[in-house]
């Protein structure tokens, strides 16, 4: 069953396949980023944050980097794994980041996705509207 991006059944549904997910390697093994969601459908922003490539609710203590994303740009960098359309969200200050711009770069390195990776990718776009 899909659900919203970001709703509670949504992250409810993400957090049951945790056990399923690939392991990360490279830089974003061990990044963390708070994210802000502007513009959701709920009628608030969401807070998540990102862990070693791990999708989590709230933010993390410590985490060095915040970056604030519209939701649908976020839906598309985060589900659709469409890295085009972020670099122009962040051009067009759509993406705005707080603290360590050298994070925001470790998110890019790395190459493209393992098989593995992508199967996952698919498994969470499969549960999102």
């Amino acid at each position: 069953m899909a659900h919203d991006f970001l709703s509670d059944d949504w992250l409810d549904a993400v957090e049951a396949l945790r056990d399923e997910a690939p392991e990360i390697d490279g830089p974003a093994a061990d990044l963390v980023i708070n994210i802000v969601v502007t513009e959701t459908p709920f009628g608030e922003d969401r807070e998540a944050h990102l862990d070693g490539g791990n999708f989590e609710r709230g933010h993390a203590e410590g985490a060095k980097t915040t970056i604030s994303v519209p939701y649908d740009v976020a839906k598309q960098l985060f589900i659709e794994q469409n890295q085009q359309a972020a670099m122009q969200a962040f051009m067009g200050g759509k993406i705005k980041v707080q603290g360590d711009m050298s994070a925001m770069m470790a998110m890019q390195a790395g190459g493209g996705p393992t098989p593995e990776q992508e199967a996952f990718s698919a498994k969470i776009q499969s549960l999102t509207n």
